[in-house]
């Protein structure tokens, strides 16, 4: 991935330019990742950086990817927004300024937050890949499981 900012725009597809750059939506039950079921992480599709992973996505029936919370808090704004007559929150990535999607307080887990983001604006690090991608340190997220599942 290119660290130019400008190279990494010219590579989104429309939707994906459209979703992250224009505060688009794309269509319900129609994009990559809402029912991907696979271990890993989610990063920005603009700046690479990680934002949410398999082990906190659930399925809410909206027909986009749902999360209890992000892998880094740090990598994610949260913004008022006002338009469509809704009053919404946002959800921002922090270091490429690009549209996610909005959270909603209506999830399960102990904070009932429902992060509902865009298949476009993401793009997915499957478990096995962390390492040769640069992910290595969200490795140990999947020996938690896999060691809390054999006790």
């Amino acid at each position: 991935m290119t660290n130019n900012k400008e190279e990494r725009l010219k590579q989104l597809t429309r939707m994906q330019y459209e979703v992250t750059q224009k505060n688009g939506t794309e269509p319900p039950f129609q994009n990559e990742y809402w029912d991907l079921r696979e271990d890993g992480i989610y990063v920005d599709i603009i700046s690479g950086k990680p934002l949410f992973s398999s082990l906190d996505k659930f399925d809410a029936h909206c027909g986009w990817p749902s999360f209890t919370k992000p892998v880094d808090t740090g990598e994610i704004e949260e913004k008022l927004d006002t338009s469509h007559g809704m009053v919404r929150t946002e959800v921002r990535s922090k270091s490429a300024d690009s549209h996610l999607g909005h959270v909603f307080p209506d999830g399960p887990g102990p904070d009932g937050l429902r992060y509902c983001i865009n298949s476009a604006a993401l793009r997915f690090v499957p478990k096995d890949d962390l390492e040769k991608e640069g992910y290595g340190e969200y490795v140990k997220l999947f020996e938690r499981k896999k060691s809390g599942e054999e006790s």
